[in-house]
């Protein structure tokens, strides 16, 4: 038999609140990892409290990559992000050492794994003046537009996520080819790793839903909305005309926490709608985590020894 000669890699996915910082730091000490974040507001400086970025204490017990790397006003698109995880792969793996991806943003996952279409590059300037017509129009509007040149992009991409409306009209109009187009002719590589897929999700799913309530209760006793009212306090911040269409503020508890500050609903209603916000994303990311065939799911309150043979089989004795 031929041994594959690939270098390996361990992917802990997961929807949020499933105990997936604690595991990853528990493999990346006990194998000699290096923990690469795949998540899309782990990437934002000043996203701590409300983005359950790890903390200096769990950042010194295992070297991490991919958080802070841009400011909440600038974007980050998927295609930047799997540059830059792979450059950070191929240097941990240099270094004689296990690279240990973590994180919920499926995305990113299927950046990086999988690769994306060589599509156009952003334009600053096109990518300007279709924010200024969705601030005189309307997002709805631009769907519709976007449905009229890509009705299967925009059957995949809803009415109120501008980030992703914005990239496909943008791509059409620098192209004359619409994005679905792009997508299906991609021929890109895949990474040249062998990747362990585990998946940690509790079996119940009310389990997951106390989580998540527990977690937004914790995060607000450490100062999430303080955290929020520096962010909204920052100049660069204050001089964006539609913050709420920022990627960073439109992270999940951040978009609640900021209307609450606007004067939206109360403190108790702040709370419901930032938990049913969560839940929602967790739903996504385990239809989502359902597609991926070849990861393996584990509830992380019981299946401990499962993944410890799991990782044995895949790395060595543990």
């Amino acid at each position: 038999m031929i041994s594959d000669p690939r270098p390996l890699a361990i992917a802990i996915m997961g929807p949020t609140a499933s105990g997936k910082t604690a595991f990853s730091l528990e493999v990346a000490e006990r194998f000699g990892g290096e923990i690469v974040s795949v998540d899309s507001a782990l990437v934002y400086r000043g996203l701590d409290i409300g983005a359950a970025k790890p903390t200096a204490e769990e950042r010194a017990r295992a070297p991490h990559h991919l958080l802070d790397v841009r400011d909440p006003w600038q974007a980050y698109s998927a295609a930047e992000f799997a540059q830059d995880a792979r450059r950070a792969l191929d240097g941990i793996a240099a270094r004689g050492r296990l690279p240990v991806l973590v994180g919920g943003t499926g995305l990113y996952f299927q950046a990086l794994l999988e690769g994306l279409a060589a599509m156009p590059p952003a334009d600053p300037g096109l990518r300007a003046r279709i924010a200024a017509q969705a601030q005189a129009r309307g997002w709805p509007a631009l769907h519709a537009e976007l449905a009229a040149i890509d009705p299967i992009a925009a059957a995949r991409i809803h009415a109120t996520d501008p980030q992703r409306i914005q990239r496909a009209l943008e791509v059409f109009r620098l192209s004359g080819k619409p994005i679905s187009q792009w997508q299906r002719e991609a021929r890109a590589q895949r990474l040249p790793y062998r990747v362990l897929k585990l998946i940690l999700a509790p079996a119940e799913r009310t389990v997951l839903h106390e989580r998540i309530a527990r977690r937004l209760d914790l995060m607000l006793e450490q100062g999430f909305l303080d955290e929020v009212r520096r962010l909204r306090a920052l100049p660069a911040m204050q001089a964006v005309a539609a913050p709420l269409d920022l990627p960073a503020v439109r992270a999940v508890g951040y978009r609640q926490a900021w209307e609450y500050l606007d004067g939206q609903g109360s403190a108790a209603e702040f709370r419901d709608r930032a938990i049913f916000a969560t839940r929602q994303l967790a739903k996504r990311q385990l239809t989502w985590l359902r597609g991926e065939l070849d990861a393996r799911w584990f509830d992380p309150a019981v299946d401990r020894e499962r993944l410890r043979q799991a990782l044995s089989l895949f790395l060595g004795s543990w």
